[in-house]
């Protein structure tokens, strides 16, 4: 994730796969998925806290914890305030994904009153590009919308998924960010998943991902933070590192410094892992973190395949995961262990 610090560790929760809009990209199906109510919800958050606080406790961990409230669209949530509220009672931080078209300047108030920590809004460049990814009219929206949040005095990531379609775009997204005084610009790569397999052809090549990247951290970003959770991008930006070995220390969040749990309580390594580890409404949280063959798979780089299995940065990137398994998906079977198709680095051991 681009909206929170990377050695948090944190729950990306989606609470809806309902959405507004369709968008080409989207890693979701468009299959409902039944919904948690209030109580369930509830529930669960009270599961995940005794579990990090025991984490804490017991091993003796500093850590700071937080929670990325998603969809779907997070608004279509009648009760989405009240989950917030019950994520602030526990102590943690919030952080919220949406497309920002259902904003207003009461939401705003409303979640600045509950002390969320910043809001990712997604564009995926100027209206002309935006509204055929997203939808007719959704970029008017979604700007009108990150104007509340920013007149509410809430810190604003725009955010774009980067393909063929809109790559060139966003040193002009940089200009709209600093215009409208969005504190972070982020970005990550289009995982061609769900409705969004149909796109595989758009994914940037290598290459391209080489140049954009060097054109990206080339910016003068000045007021505006370009931040991103991608691991590669991370990396391209050190020009070197000493091997730290066979420890997972940052770098793709999978099964190292976050989780996903979906609308019916499904928990996932990442959303756009769909790899199904167990259920948070019937398993312990604390087991499946401990003994799960996925998330011990993902930490474990003798399972690695590829140039992934074989850098020296290992510790620190391992590629997307959620792209390798994509992408080997659009071949066969997806395979989560497989090299990263797109990274540009050349460390190997």
């Amino acid at each position: 994730m681009a909206i929170n610090n990377s050695c948090d560790f944190f729950i990306q929760w989606h609470l809806t796969e309902r959405c507004n809009l369709r968008c080409r990209h989207c890693y979701q199906t468009g299959k409902g998925l039944q919904e948690m109510p209030l109580s369930g919800i509830r529930e669960s958050i009270n599961e995940i806290s005794d579990t990090l606080t025991a984490w804490k406790d017991l091993y003796g961990l500093d850590f700071s914890s937080s929670f990325n409230i998603t969809g779907g669209e997070p608004f279509l949530r009648q009760d989405i305030f009240e989950v917030l509220a019950e994520i602030r009672e526990k102590g943690f931080e919030i952080y919220l994904l949406t497309n920002g078209t259902l904003l207003n300047r009461s939401r705003a108030a409303a979640l600045a009153g509950l002390g969320v920590k910043g809001v990712q809004v997604s564009i995926e460049g100027p209206e002309k590009i935006h509204d055929p990814i997203r939808g007719r009219n959704s970029f008017a929206a979604s700007v009108n919308g990150i104007r509340d949040l920013l007149d509410a005095g809430l810190t604003v990531t725009m955010n774009m998924t980067l393909s063929a379609l809109n790559a060139e775009y966003f040193p002009e997204m940089f200009r709209l960010s600093s215009d409208l005084g969005v504190q972070k610009l982020g970005f990550s790569r289009l995982v061609p998943s769900g409705m969004g397999r149909s796109m595989a052809k758009e994914m940037l090549g290598t290459e391209e991902v080489k140049a954009l990247y060097n054109r990206i951290f080339s910016m003068d970003a000045g007021a505006v933070e370009i931040v991103t959770g991608d691991p590669v991008a991370t990396q391209s930006r050190i020009s070197s590192v000493n091997n730290n070995g066979d420890v997972p220390l940052s770098g793709c969040a999978a099964g190292i410094s976050g989780l996903t749990i979906m609308p019916d309580g499904t928990v996932l390594p990442c959303r756009r892992l769909p790899v199904p580890i167990g259920n948070i409404r019937n398993d312990s949280l604390r087991e499946l973190w401990a003994m799960s063959g996925v998330l011990n798979g993902l930490r474990d780089r003798n399972s690695y395949k590829g140039r992934c299995g074989n850098c020296e940065r290992w510790a620190h990137c391992r590629g997307c995961r959620a792209i390798a398994y994509a992408y080997t998906g659009t071949r066969g079977e997806g395979d989560l262990l497989a090299e990263d198709p797109q990274c540009f680095i050349d460390h190997a051991l």
